[in-house]
């Protein structure tokens, strides 16, 4: 019976490694464009749903805490995979590269650690909307990647429908934070930045790792100086919110290396939509209106520019 129920679990086993052998080739003939707008996608969703978690976590526990507990536990979570794969096989090209990455990322989140536990997860999701903006500036400053109109267009429809979001909220003694949160855009948009140059010479799961390793190391002091003991519940949610941070930067990893940065950001409007239902769900933020608005706006924008990729590249 033992060794029945073994084969059975070998063979499902190799019927599921068949089925994403079948997946990946499918993947791998897709336009480049749409693979970096599927990856980011993806990468949108996971990041959505680790920042209600966070914002959970956030309103518990000390933010620079939080933050040191999420990627310690991005380590742990990777260690398995790494250990598998060979530690050597993740040593890093350019490891200035990876630690310069990492503190720059590491100035983001304290800033949008500041403001996370005041404002909703839409007005949060909303407001880093405007990261793509000056990801797409830098591209074309940094990399000189070709800024076509139509990603203009696309980007300027969607951070018109992030403005139909955000600007009601921008009045009165409510848009302080808001705008604490809105100033870890740019830096943000920085650290995608050095993503973008580190994928040219470096794996995707090398980069993740060193990125939890280096931001882990850089929270260490602003979260022992703000210690407070975790609950096991705790704990677990925190494993939860690694394994989603590493698989989302994985998505989104995969998503530079794919195609031009610049192509694949207005995809990331999307999240307005996960945050408003996730936001809804986990804490009763009903959407507003003028999300709901801003949200359709977001969405034509995404579909409209990834048609124009996909074509443009039959085209050419």
């Amino acid at each position: 019976m033992g060794r029945s129920e073994g084969t059975a679990a070998r063979g499902k086993r190799h019927l599921l490694a068949r089925h994403a052998a079948v997946v990946q080739r499918r993947a791998g003939r897709l336009d480049p464009t749409v693979r970096a707008l599927l990856w980011s996608g993806v990468s949108g969703l996971l990041f959505v749903t680790l920042n209600s978690l966070m914002r959970g976590l956030s309103l518990a526990l000390n933010g620079f805490e939080t933050q040191f507990l999420r990627y310690l536990m991005g380590i742990a979570v990777m260690v398995p995979f790494m250990a598998r794969s060979g530690f050597a096989t993740y040593k890093p090209h350019n490891l200035a590269g990876q630690f310069s990455r990492g503190g720059v990322h590491t100035i983001g989140l304290l800033i949008w650690f500041t403001a996370l536990p005041r404002i909703s997860l839409a007005d949060t999701t909303a407001i880093g909307f405007t990261t793509p903006i000056f990801i797409m500036l830098g591209a074309v400053l940094v990399f000189k990647e070709p800024m076509r109109w139509e990603r203009w267009i696309a980007a300027a429809l969607g951070f018109g429908g992030v403005l139909i979001v955000v600007a009601p909220k921008l009045s009165g003694t409510g848009g302080l934070y808001d705008l604490v949160m809105l100033c870890s855009s740019p830096v943000y948009a920085a650290s995608y930045l050095m993503t973008k140059a580190l994928t040219r010479y470096e794996r995707a799961e090398v980069i993740v790792a060193w990125q939890a390793i280096s931001v882990t190391l850089f929270s260490l002091p602003l979260a022992v100086l703000h210690w407070q003991t975790p609950g096991l519940a705790q704990l677990a949610l925190f494993v939860v919110c690694g394994l989603l941070g590493s698989s989302g930067h994985y998505c989104l990893t995969r998503s530079y290396a794919a195609a031009d940065i610049s192509a694949s950001q207005s995809v990331k409007f999307l999240d307005l939509v996960w945050a408003s239902i996730i936001g809804w769900l986990a804490f009763g933020d009903l959407p507003s209106e003028s999300t709901l608005i801003g949200g359709v706006v977001i969405c034509g924008s995404t579909l409209w520019i990834a048609r124009r990729e996909s074509r443009g590249r039959r085209l050419s």
